[in-house]
């Protein structure tokens, strides 16, 4: 199969991202999800456990599409139908059957979306839990309000909860200028098994080592659900590691066969994987094979 995506420039409309399976063009990018998935790693990535909630949220997401196609489609249809709500909220549109009619898509897609991601977290968990090796074992959880109706209750009847909780909350949204409860506000919780503390207490090198747990543990559940790991991209992984590390995950992404991208500065750390990597640098815009 023939996969391409680049840019169609269009004198009218402007620059326009396409992507095309075997010369056809696709209905979205997403599209791409149903034949292949990507998850990557970068260093701004490092401080996923400190920062903000709605960077874990993307991280999770991503582990989501690559378990299931679908869930992209499903947080686009929530967010937008989230926008809407909340604009006329700002502007004080009293329209009651149009919020009404948002407010259920909001819950559907909503649920839907909160459940994929419960599902993804629960099996991670237990794939982590299983894990052996230098990499710490991760515990995850994923932690809201929408999580906790899932908890004890159907889905349609957490559905029916949200619609009824967004309904009552439309004065309090529109004063506080946002939706204040549903799956946006949902957090990923990740700690150490063996030490039982919170991620974002661990040094900045156990933080480093439970991503790349995380990762390897994705990697496997992948193969197990979709018969095929994903692709890898890992932006300066061996930068922080050991010795040690290093060459457990070199072993660990070998026995994975699957495509894997390292990039790095330091072509030394990469020395382990002479036999069994493709080497490449770059220099002055051009890319070259190294040694191989």
């Amino acid at each position: 199969m023939r996969i391409g995506t680049g840019f169609d420039v269009d004198q009218t409309a402007g620059e326009r991202r396409v992507v095309r399976i075997d010369g056809e063009p696709t209905r979205s990018q997403a599209a791409l999800g149903e034949w292949l998935a990507v998850v990557w790693l970068t260093p701004p990535m490092d401080r996923l456990f400190v920062e903000g909630a709605s960077g874990r949220r993307r991280f999770l997401d991503r582990l989501v599409l690559a378990l299931d196609p679908a869930h992209a489609a499903r947080v686009a249809a929530y967010e937008q139908a989230l926008r809407e709500r909340s604009h006329l909220l700002r502007e004080g549109v009293a329209d009651v059957a149009w919020l009404a009619a948002l407010e259920e898509v909001m819950a559907a897609q909503g649920i839907a979306v909160a459940a994929g991601r419960r599902e993804t977290v629960n099996q991670l968990d237990r794939v982590c839990a299983e894990a052996e090796g230098p990499f710490p074992r991760a515990r995850l959880q994923l932690v809201g309000n929408v999580e906790e109706w899932l908890d004890a209750m159907p889905a349609l009847a957490a559905e029916a909860e949200f619609a009824a909780a967004l309904a009552a909350n439309r004065q309090s949204d529109a004063q506080a200028g946002g939706v204040l409860l549903g799956p946006h506000r949902s957090d990923l919780r990740v700690s150490l098994a063996q030490k039982g503390i919170a991620a974002e207490l661990a040094s900045t090198g156990e933080q480093k080592a439970l991503l790349i747990s995380i990762l390897l543990a994705h990697a496997r559940l992948q193969r197990t659900l979709r018969g095929e790991p994903p692709l890898l991209l890992l932006d300066e992984i061996a930068a922080h590691l050991d010795a040690s590390r290093r060459a457990a995950l070199f072993e660990a992404l070998v026995a994975l066969d699957t495509q894997v991208w390292l990039t790095g500065t330091d072509e030394a750390l990469f020395a382990p994987l002479q036999r069994d990597a493709q080497f490449l640098s770059v220099r002055d815009g051009n890319v070259a094979a190294t040694f191989s």
